[in-house]
């Protein structure tokens, strides 16, 4: 059996499932017997039929898997999946940009295909208060485009990507913290807003970060320990509107202090 003969033979095994619900599908053996020849026949699918192109693109990916255009017929496959946009399908679209990583790593699409691991993540990520286990998976992986490909032009957008992410979880962590103070959980309140000072020290939010961290000290008995979140948020946020309140309490904490040295 010649080469020609049993890649002819491979694709059509491979389009057997595919031809139960769809008509027969032939395929030349100049088409068979070329990279470039499968890979176009299934980018002419990636829109109407992803299913088909896919098959198309695999035997690209199984008959030459040295070629140019097996790198491209991964891509393909990996994109067709992202292009689909349920969840099902992001958690295969990253699997196959991770299978091309680890395929072709000196390749210069690499860098696209971990960004897209970031947003195969991302774009599932949910609002804060629920769980953001999604947020931190993109995070991690935008953050390996800044560190492996710090050149690319990928590393632009996984930056901005970055700052999204870490901002919702510093939102999702403040709306945990807001919820415990209005329970009167102190110790609890102020376990939370204080991870935000450490991990998120560019969360829009921080404003309201130092009064309510300053107000759980405070409603707590500690006046002595809000002082330094009031009189930060009055130095570096006085137009904010809790700016207000902190100088409030900044007096009630003084007063505090004044008469315990009595």
């Amino acid at each position: 059996m010649n080469r020609t003969t049993a890649i002819i033979l491979t694709v059509l095994i491979g389009f057997g499932a595919y031809s139960c619900r769809a008509k027969k599908t032939t395929i030349s053996p100049e088409v068979a017997s070329s990279d470039e020849a499968l890979y176009k026949e299934g980018e002419k699918y990636l829109k109407k039929d992803r299913e088909k192109a896919r098959l198309y693109m695999q035997q690209v990916i199984d008959s030459f898997p040295k070629s140019f255009y097996a790198q491209r017929a991964m891509l393909a496959i990996a994109d067709s999946y992202f292009a689909e946009g349920d969840e099902g399908n992001m958690i295969l679209a990253a699997a196959e940009y991770r299978e091309f990583i680890a395929r072709f790593p000196p390749s210069p699409s690499a860098p696209y295909a971990q960004y897209r691991i970031g947003l195969c993540f991302f774009d599932k990520v949910l609002r804060p208060g629920r769980d953001q286990q999604k947020t931190i998976q993109a995070l991690a992986e935008f953050k390996k485009v800044i560190l492996t490909y710090p050149l690319s032009e990928e590393a632009k957008p996984a930056r901005d990507k970055i700052k999204d992410c870490e901002e919702r979880l510093a939102e999702h962590l403040f709306t945990i913290g807001l919820h415990y103070y209005k329970m009167t959980a102190f110790k609890a309140s102020t376990s939370r807003l204080t991870e935000i000072l450490t991990s998120y020290p560019m969360y829009s939010g921080m404003d309201k970060v130092y009064f309510y961290l300053g107000d759980s000290y405070f409603k707590w008995g500690k006046a002595d320990q809000s002082i330094p979140y009031f009189t930060k948020l009055v130095s570096d946020y006085p137009k904010s509107k809790y700016a207000p309140n902190a100088q409030d309490r900044l007096k009630e904490a003084a007063a505090a202090q004044k008469a315990a040295k009595k």
